[in-house]
């Protein structure tokens, strides 16, 4: 299982938030650059970089912060937040993003999404399926889509969509476990019974110790998000790189 530290960003700083809530940001570190390449000394390979900015804008924002990180260390980032268009996405690759995710676009505007996936390939684009309640949450997080977690999976696997980032909304930020009952039923409903592509399901939100990262690789997810339990010291850099 892959381990994926979270960098998001605002004001070009790196900070989290509690259940998506803007209000409740805390800055960990004012150089996301330093952050990222203490991940690489400890023997990371990936990163996920939020653009917190990008997500309210519905744009992206802090490019130069990807290109910073991309261009200094040898980490694997995936991008994502605000990402609606063409130009964004050419900026966020150009920019040095490995892969990209998109959440709110996979909802709103499906034809832009799959057209992504088309162009890119599906080793590139994430779908991002971050759940409030069995419904997807969009636009930062803001607000709830009609669309159930499952069948919104399920129709992307049709189109060839591997990976997965999947939120629960109500753990993030609180160090009270990753939902595993909802990572367990993704796994089993959209594993490949129907000739569909089987996902790669990578958790995010809630771990809070190692013991988390252990049951999470045991339901059979392909990687995991960490962010807060880093930054709040529940899980060392030593700790991680053990478990690599």
């Amino acid at each position: 299982m892959r381990i994926i530290p979270a960098i998001d960003i605002i004001d070009g700083k790196c900070v989290r938030l509690t259940k998506g809530d803007y209000d409740t940001k805390k800055i960990y570190n004012e150089n996301p650059l330093e952050v990222a390449k203490q991940f690489e000394a400890s023997g990371i390979e990936y990163l996920h970089l939020v653009d917190l900015d990008g997500a309210k804008a519905k744009h992206i924002v802090n490019y130069k912060v990807l290109e910073q990180i991309a261009s200094k260390t040898k980490l694997k980032i995936d991008f994502g937040g605000g990402l609606k268009s063409n130009e964004d996405l050419n900026i966020a690759f150009n920019s040095g993003a490995r892969q990209i995710t998109g959440g709110s676009i996979a909802v709103s505007d499906r034809e832009t999404f799959e057209g992504w996936i088309s162009k890119y390939g599906a080793q590139k684009i994430i779908l991002g399926a971050d759940s409030n309640d069995g419904k997807i949450a969009i636009n930062g997080w803001q607000e709830n889509s009609k669309e159930e977690v499952i069948s919104f999976i399920k129709n992307y696997q049709r189109k060839h969509i591997q990976y997965v980032i999947c939120t629960d909304i109500s753990k993030d930020g609180m160090l009270e476990g990753p939902s595993i009952e909802l990572y367990k039923t993704i796994i089993s409903e959209c594993s490949n019974k129907s000739g569909a592509q089987s996902i790669k399901l990578i958790a995010s939100g809630g771990v809070s110790d190692i013991e988390d990262l252990h049951n999470l690789k045991a339901i059979g997810c392909e990687g995991v998000i960490i962010g807060k339990a880093i930054y709040e010291n529940r899980i060392s850099l030593k700790q991680l790189e053990e478990f690599i």
